[in-house]
């Protein structure tokens, strides 16, 4: 079984908690940080490019995404603009499509080719895959993020659709696992190649269990039920009938 030091995927942290993003930088096996407007929502940020700016005074060295919100494709490129002049190790994340469904291929491959790092964002088919892939063909450096998680939310497996990506793939772009459920997916992501994996705290927080002899593992679990028992002071009071033979109590 894989510890952390001998997996290939980078793992990136996936969240806006900006404590804990902090946090997570002193780790070294962290390569990388997501954000998106839904965490930032969740973890209360009110001011979209101060929280950015406070984040990237600290994090210099490894890539962060953030993403535009804008809906329509002129706005989008002027805050992508915007975005990726904060700091050198910026990606812009770019939706698959806008709200409407309309794709967002032609702008990622402006923005792409006009030397923004473009993280595309929220793909769920292959067939996305395949048009975003295109238009990143030559352009700077980027990701494409596939929501995996989502995939198998519908009840697929989403390690077939995933080998295929790889495969579609230009030379700059790397592939994104995105939007994990648990901590069998870094194992996954690792085995067929795919270049990153972001996971978000309550996935992360079980990071360490990767490689864990699963005897000790079953021990700390009947352990813990153990001691719930007794914390919640369950008691159970036998009938004559159920008590031992030769019980005098």
């Amino acid at each position: 079984m894989k510890s952390i030091s001998d997996l290939k995927v980078q793992i990136f942290a996936d969240g806006a908690d900006i404590s804990r993003m902090l946090e997570l930088y002193r780790r070294p096996y962290i390569k990388g940080f997501t954000t998106n407007p839904t965490l930032m929502r969740k973890a209360g940020v009110k001011d979209y490019e101060r929280f950015a700016r406070a984040v990237l005074d600290h994090i210099t060295d490894r890539p962060i995404s953030f993403e535009v919100f804008a809906d329509d494709e002129p706005q989008m490129e002027r805050q992508a603009h915007k975005i990726a002049g904060w700091a050198r190790n910026v990606y812009v994340k770019i939706p698959v499509t806008n709200t409407r469904g309309e794709p967002m291929d032609r702008l990622i491959r402006r923005l792409s080719a006009d030397g923004i790092q473009v993280n595309a964002t929220a793909l769920l088919a292959l067939d996305q895959v395949r048009q975003v892939s295109r238009a990143l063909k030559g352009g700077a450096p980027s990701y494409i993020s596939v929501f995996a998680g989502r995939v198998a939310d519908t009840g697929r497996d989403p390690v077939p659709l995933m080998k295929s990506a790889l495969d579609l793939l230009p030379a700059t772009t790397q592939l994104v696992w995105a939007s994990p459920r648990e901590l069998l997916n870094v194992i996954q992501a690792d085995e067929i190649g795919c270049h990153v994996i972001t996971l978000t705290s309550d996935v992360m927080k079980k990071i360490d269990l990767i490689g864990k002899d699963l005897c000790e593992f079953s021990l700390e679990t009947v352990r813990m039920f153990h001691d719930d028992a007794a914390r919640s002071g369950y008691k159970l009071e036998l009938t004559r009938e159920e008590r031992p033979v030769g019980s005098l109590t």
